[in-house]
């Protein structure tokens, strides 16, 4: 999932339409915020662990901003 969105985040306007990016990843969101408190903490957990672990800094930041890119910690979740 990280890899997806990070494919889509890094495309340019040639490689993917912006329209189709904003539906997937504003579809993707949608999904997130449908998640139980429980499943949000353990995919908050999972970026975490994952963005630690990352050796690239640009890979590590999208990682780290991940969560709240997508609206995980929304108070609407």
């Amino acid at each position: 999932m990280a890899d997806v969105l990070w494919f889509v985040e890094g495309c340019d306007d040639e490689q993917l339409d912006p329209d189709a990016a904003v539906m997937l990843l504003e579809g993707f969101a949608h999904l997130v915020r449908k998640l139980s408190s429980d499943q949000h903490d353990e995919l908050a957990d999972l970026l975490a662990t994952m963005a630690e672990e990352e050796s690239d800094p640009v890979r590590r930041e999208f990682l780290t901003g991940f969560p709240d890119a997508i609206g995980l910690f929304d108070d609407t979740a």
